[in-house]
């Protein structure tokens, strides 16, 4: 298939709701692609994750998974195997420090439909847990999922990154060369904008009442991802605590990070790379993210200010 020329892409932008949110797409899209086809198929790849991995919706894959009998066998999509599959093995890479299994946790402290339950946070706080790899099983040639034990799986450190590398495989069907597509804080790339310069995004601040750059970054066929305690947040005797999950406190990430940013090839990574991250502070975070070779800002709170720290070419020159 011959090149195309940069020049005949033409720019467009696209968005639509989902998962409470919105997507975004900025295209360069080449001769004899219809704009109204992409939009169609890149809202159907959103809405299908979000009808198979939301906790909002009863009737989802997911939600049908939870309610499933421990033991047995429930038949599950693959789109919903391959985000379980990525994220155990996160999991596992993480030493549980991301775990999908802490859908209980998140309700109990409010951050879902319901009021935070105290009797539910004072009886998990400071309890460790059994990791959510050790006790979900996959088949995923037969893709079925069962449980060992009681488990309520919450995949919102995945799902979304998941969602955009699913937009992204539009835009490749499409054969469009130019794209930037979002959900929420997740975005990937592919090529330069159609006029040929690089894809410039924004790394927010952690500001709790405003929406402020830090720094911009040139992004060309890559993810990136940001987990922080800035956007949801509950605040117990004057302190905020994130709705970051820890397994090992039976709670919320104890306050330090403030964000973290995570630049990789596919956006599921980066999303639950963030995470994990997250949970497991400056030092053993960045000793993770050397391990698993991924470029990622660290941002601690001291005080008023922000301390950087840089892992990988992307961010070590700049901390």
């Amino acid at each position: 298939m011959p090149k195309m020329s940069i020049d005949k892409l033409t720019p467009i932008k696209m968005a639509g709701p989902v998962m409470g949110t919105r997507w975004q797409a900025e295209l360069g899209l080449p001769a004899g692609v219809e704009p109204q086809a992409v939009q169609s198929e890149l809202a159907a790849a959103v809405a299908q994750v979000d009808r198979q991995m939301s906790t909002w919706k009863p009737d989802s894959d997911l939600m049908r998974l939870n309610r499933a009998p421990v033991g047995e066998w429930m038949e599950i999509p693959p789109a919903l195997m391959q985000v379980l599959e990525r994220g155990l093995e996160i999991g596992r890479a993480s030493g549980g420090a991301f775990d999908i299994g802490l859908g209980d946790l998140v309700q109990a402290w409010g951050f879902g439909e319901e009021a935070p339950d105290e009797t539910a946070i004072r009886a998990n706080l400071g309890q460790s847990r059994q990791a959510t790899h050790d006790i979900l099983e996959l088949d995923t040639t037969g893709l079925r999922a069962r449980k060992q034990a009681p488990l309520a799986l919450d995949l919102s450190g995945i799902a979304k990154g998941f969602a955009v590398d699913r937009m992204m495989q539009v835009c490749e069907a499409f054969a469009i060369p130019s794209a930037l597509v979002a959900l929420d804080g997740e975005l990937r790339s592919k090529g330069r904008q159609p006029d040929n310069t690089p894809w410039s995004v924004a790394i927010e601040k952690p500001d709790y009442d405003a929406r402020l750059p830090l720094s911009m970054l040139d992004l060309q066929d890559a993810a990136v991802a940001t987990s922080g305690d800035y956007r949801h947040w509950i605040e117990v005797s004057q302190t905020r605590f994130s709705h970051t999950m820890d397994r090992r406190m039976g709670g919320p990430t104890q306050p330090g990070i403030a964000a973290v940013t995570v630049v990789a090839e596919d956006c599921m990574t980066a999303d639950a790379m963030a995470t994990a991250i997250l949970v497991l502070g400056v030092q053993d975070g960045s000793a993770f993210a050397q391990r698993e070779k991924v470029n990622c800002l660290i941002l601690e709170r001291v005080g008023r200010d922000l301390r950087q720290h840089g892992v990988g070419p992307l961010f070590e020159a700049g901390t």
